[in-house]
């Protein structure tokens, strides 16, 4: 097919690395640049409301994912609710803001993504910051996207601060997006607007450029294959309006969609395993077995407490954290554990929960998984959804940190801090098997990367500079270049991805 426009840059997909993409590509007036977006317009209120996002998951502004069944799981097929929206993740997600830890990047470098050590990321993280309480060496002030200290009253608990300190981590003025994350608690920080909205990458990076001419978004327009002559991307499939169209990029293809939709767009166009695109029919374009390989994604297990008084129910899920390491000897390893805390019943969750008495809830996480997945093709036809299978909990370590999880909860629960609030532990319950609660009740925290990695072994999909190997015009943006997960919610990150991706195209 013939392109029907042509553009300088496409970028696939309007999450938090696109729009970033989208607001820095076009500031250069002579870059046409095209957003391609399959969700639609981010005009519901909900999407805007601090505390509307949780009846937006399994929405139409949702791609509702589902894994497939897990064998560590008892055979449960997972939900992984995706931004399927203009703002992607960012426009129904709870709005955390963790940078991750120093060592994360550091370790990205080390393995060969030359260039991405945290000291050389850090800038980019800056540059989309405007944080309420000013800039320094580890934050930004004056960019686009507004961050803040826990802005929901109800949720700061003094308590879990003080339990921490009673425990022996810091507990005061500790700031985890600052020169150390681990062994502090903090109160979380979040992507919301002073005014009490959400920041999303669309409220933050597109709003303010709608005017731009050489910008152009289209949404409701599904990406179904990336086209190329040769070895060289020159366009992009779509379907929109239940038509079939393409555009073609005189410079670059950039793609944006997530740790899902990224390793399948590449896959439909031809550019994965020779083998499996083979057995599909798919003509094949640059054999890399790495594409779709490496899914990495964070876990979360409820630990719930019946308390002694009745607090206001809180607008947000949570709003305390702990980043802690729960094996000896991981002196030069990241966090492997991030432990939330919410100090009475979450409003958007109250609905779904209808738990009759007053609660607190420690959320502990997995942010540093041994369990490795990955995403394949269902069929070759571009509108299925891809098949996902992230190996839950395969690996034995991951459940001990669980374990770990549950008892550094009940320490704290025990400590002076909590005696005046906390009166029983409800879930797991002391006499419970807390291997059989960890495989039933342990889910997704929506954070899932690794599946186009950067690096230079036989697995990696792009090199240091995003760009796809064994071809020319196409680079990947977004989580899945991640060749570890972050530890902590990874919606930063992609910030950041976003703005270097944009720095060194330009």
């Amino acid at each position: 097919m013939k392109a029907e426009q042509q553009f300088d840059y496409i970028i696939v997909g309007a999450g938090a690395s696109g729009c970033v993409l989208a607001n820095r590509l076009s500031a250069e007036p002579s870059n046409r640049v095209l957003l391609l977006e399959a969700g639609e317009l981010d005009t519901r209120p909900e999407v805007h409301s601090m505390d509307g996002f949780v009846s937006l998951w399994g929405s139409d502004l949702d791609w509702k994912f589902f894994t497939e069944e897990q064998s560590a799981l008892s055979g449960r097929k997972v939900l992984i609710n995706q931004g399927k929206v203009l703002g992607g993740s960012t426009a129904i997600n709870a709005m955390m803001y963790v940078k991750g830890n120093p060592l994360n990047f550091d370790t990205w470098n080390a393995l060969g993504a030359d260039g991405w050590s945290f000291k050389d990321v850090l800038p980019y993280f800056k540059k989309s910051e405007d944080f309420e309480l000013g800039g320094s060496e580890y934050h930004g002030a004056g960019g686009p996207l507004s961050i803040r200290v826990c802005p929901d009253e109800v949720m700061r608990s003094q308590e879990f601060l003080n339990a921490a300190a009673e425990l022996g981590y810091d507990g005061t003025d500790f700031d985890y997006n600052g020169s150390r994350q681990e062994n502090g608690a903090a109160f979380l920080q979040f992507h919301i607007n002073p005014d009490g909205s959400r920041a999303s990458a669309s409220t933050a990076f597109l709003n303010p450029i709608l005017d731009r001419s050489n910008l152009t978004i289209k949404t409701g327009a599904e990406a179904t294959r990336v086209i190329f002559n040769g070895k060289r991307a020159v366009g992009v499939e779509f379907v929109q309006d239940g038509e079939t169209k393409v555009a073609g990029a005189e410079r670059e293809v950039v793609l944006s969609a997530g740790a899902f939709v990224s390793p399948k767009l590449l896959l439909l166009s031809g550019v994965g395993p020779a083998k499996d695109l083979g057995a599909l029919g798919i003509p094949l374009v640059a054999d890399l077995p790495g594409v779709g390989k490496n899914l990495q994604d964070h876990m979360q297990l409820p630990v719930v407490f019946r308390t002694k008084d009745n607090r206001p129910q809180t607008r947000l899920l949570t709003g305390n954290a702990l980043f802690v390491k729960t094996r000896p000897g991981m002196n030069a390893a990241p966090p492997d554990l991030q432990l939330n805390f919410t100090p009475s019943m979450p409003g958007p969750l109250a609905p779904v929960l209808n738990i009759p008495f007053p609660v607190c809830i420690f959320l502990p996480i997995l942010v540093q998984p041994f369990s490795i997945g990955e995403v394949k093709l269902r069929s070759a036809n571009p509108l299925d959804a891809p098949s996902i299978n992230p190996n839950y909990l395969n690996s034995p370590a991951d459940v001990d940190v669980f374990v770990q999880a549950v008892r550094l909860i009940r320490d704290m629960a025990s400590t002076r801090a909590f005696s005046d609030v906390i009166d029983a532990e409800i879930a797991p319950g002391p006499s419970t098997n807390l291997d059989g609660y960890i495989r039933s009740q342990t889910s997704t925290l929506w954070h899932p990367a690794g599946t186009c990695k950067i690096g230079q072994d036989a697995h990696a999909v792009v090199d240091a500079e995003l760009q796809v190997y064994g071809v020319e015009g196409l680079r990947v943006a977004d989580a899945s270049v991640m060749p570890t997960v972050t530890s902590g919610n990874t919606v930063a990150a992609c910030f950041m991805i976003g703005e270097k991706a944009a720095d060194m195209i330009l």
